[in-house]
């Protein structure tokens, strides 16, 4: 076994029985835990992990195993507070948004005013006005932000009946990787990398701008040795 830690887990797409069948990002983290093996563990926030499992299955199959070392950090983030919701739902249709294909760039343009809106109150700013961020984004797709913003003020958006986060990673995150773009894999690592650092920063524990502050460079052979085949990094 290689000693020099250049080495890290072969993580794999969708859920696997058992250890020796594999593991993804997120049955890696119960694992490493204790928890019982899951893809949907609780010691981490249900939108943070769902968008952990869908970078793990979109990145290409020479990359994911660079998303290893970001495992131990999602370990114990978690929290009932509806900002992390708004958070990530956020900043991920805002990093989606300039690349992804029409279409897509409709509904995430609608997402994006959506929680932008719901953040308004935690900001203290007033609830007509935009985020610099969301601004610059919609600015990258001005023919889907007015499309959005005719679409939001003819009503057709009702009453929120439970929160769009979900969707809006669902549309987001595998249109990035199948965008014409030559950095997707790079792009999907730096999305988790910064929701990662904001969960920390709501938590308390470091912030925005942090690398990630407590995630190991590489995972220690011990913790995955057993487990998951190892994959050379590179």
């Amino acid at each position: 076994m290689d000693t020099d830690h250049d080495i890290l887990p072969m993580l794999g797409r969708g859920k696997h029985r058992n250890p020796r069948k594999g593991a993804c990002f997120m049955e890696l983290a119960s694992y490493l835990a204790g928890e019982r093996w899951s893809d949907r563990p609780a010691c981490t926030h249900r939108l943070l992990a769902h968008l952990a499992r869908l970078v793990n299955d979109c990145t290409s199959d020479a990359a994911r195993p660079l998303l290893a070392p970001l495992i131990p950090s999602v370990i114990g983030l978690t929290s009932t507070d509806p900002r992390w919701d708004h958070e990530i739902a956020l900043l991920t249709a805002t990093t989606a948004l300039p690349v992804v294909a029409e279409e897509t760039q409709r509904s995430l343009a609608v997402g994006a005013l959506s929680v932008d809106r719901m953040l308004a109150a935690t900001d203290g700013r007033d609830p007509d006005t935009l985020r610099t961020s969301t601004e610059w984004a919609l600015a990258d797709a001005p023919l889907a932000a007015e499309w959005a913003r005719r679409f939001i003020r003819q009503g057709v958006v009702g009453p929120v009946r439970f929160h769009p986060g979900p969707v809006i990673l669902d549309f987001a995150v595998p249109g990035i990787a199948t965008a014409c773009i030559p950095d997707a894999d790079e792009r999907l690592r730096r999305l988790l990398t910064e929701a990662i650092a904001i969960c920390r920063e709501l938590s308390g524990r470091g912030t925005r701008w942090d690398t990630v502050a407590g995630a190991p460079e590489r995972l220690a052979p011990e913790q995955w040795h057993g487990v998951v085949a190892p994959a050379k990094v590179g």
